[in-house]
């Protein structure tokens, strides 16, 4: 009677590893592609195992050094190491549970330490420690540690209210500062126009004055020139009356009222002449000092 062999073959997927044993222990691995064992030498493919990154999200409760309440999630990616693949099928049975156990332990061990504000300031710190743990304990067993994300930190509700009030009184408080020196600004702007107008209007008054006695004085000369015997104080005089009944001329065509009352006589004439005359020169000696 002849041996007879018996061969049994298989198909390991691509991103997948195999596990063949021989009479109930391992022998050895089975990598992607076309693979062969033979029963009758008690060799059976007993398992595979993927070699594709693994994403676990872990939520982890927690108490701050300032005793908030805080929950944190926490992404882990893993993956089987490939020459270390055995120990992954024998050693663990679930190991994500293993994974979210340590998780646990390590943010359990940091977070309690820190504040709130250095949470969320060093949440990279916090996932490089679990990594480091994660590393050393899990690469013992055939799993590899590829990246830790703490991807959210929420603390408790009344929390986040009571930080979003003192965000919002902070930035009203500045706010409001920064309005009192828009405030102070705008007010110094002003007074300053004020005063460059008054000064302006000042110096438009005093060229004004000052070319009303120019004209004043050129036309005393001629009319002295041209009329003999007549003093200075008598063309005055005479100015000042006709620019006094000019400006009541101007005063009656320009009011609401149709009738202007005026005192009357030689003697009210010359007092009005004497009045006028003595503003006018008052006026130009003040421009005078005004320049």
């Amino acid at each position: 009677m002849g041996n007879v062999n018996c061969v049994f073959c298989g198909c390991i997927e691509q991103a997948s590893i195999g596990v063949v044993e021989k009479w109930g222990r391992f022998d050895r691995l089975a990598e992607p592609g076309l693979n062969f064992w033979n029963p009758l030498a008690g060799e059976c493919l007993t398992g595979t195992l993927s070699t594709r990154i693994n994403s676990l999200d872990v939520k982890i409760e927690t108490k701050t050094k300032d005793n908030v309440f805080v929950q944190l999630l926490c992404s882990i990616q893993y993956r089987v190491i490939r020459q270390n693949a055995d120990d992954a099928f024998y050693e663990l049975q679930n190991p994500t549970e293993q994974i979210q156990a340590y998780v646990f332990d390590v943010v359990r061990a940091h977070v309690p330490k820190m504040n709130l504000d250095e949470i969320f300031e060093q949440k990279d710190e916090v996932a490089k420690a679990v990594l480091e743990e994660l590393e050393k304990v899990m690469g013992a067993y055939g799993y590899n540690i590829e990246h830790i994300l703490m991807v959210d930190i929420i603390p408790d509700a009344s929390v986040r209210r009571a930080m979003n009030e003192i965000n919002a009184a902070q930035r009203m408080q500045l706010a409001s500062v920064y309005k009192g020196e828009a405030d102070k600004i705008r007010q110094v702007k002003k007074a300053e126009a004020e005063a460059e107008a008054k000064y302006l209007g000042g110096v438009g008054v005093a060229r004004q004055r000052q070319a009303i006695t120019d004209g004043l004085r050129e036309n005393i000369l001629n009319f002295s020139h041209k009329v003999e015997g007549a003093s200075a104080k008598e063309v005055m005089d005479l100015l000042m009356i006709t620019q006094y009944f000019d400006t009541i001329k101007d005063l009656g065509n320009s009011s609401k009222n149709t009738t202007v009352f005026i005192p009357h006589g030689p003697g009210h004439v010359r007092d009005i002449g004497d009045q006028i005359r003595n503003g006018l020169m008052e006026a130009a000696a003040g421009a005078q000092v005004t320049e």
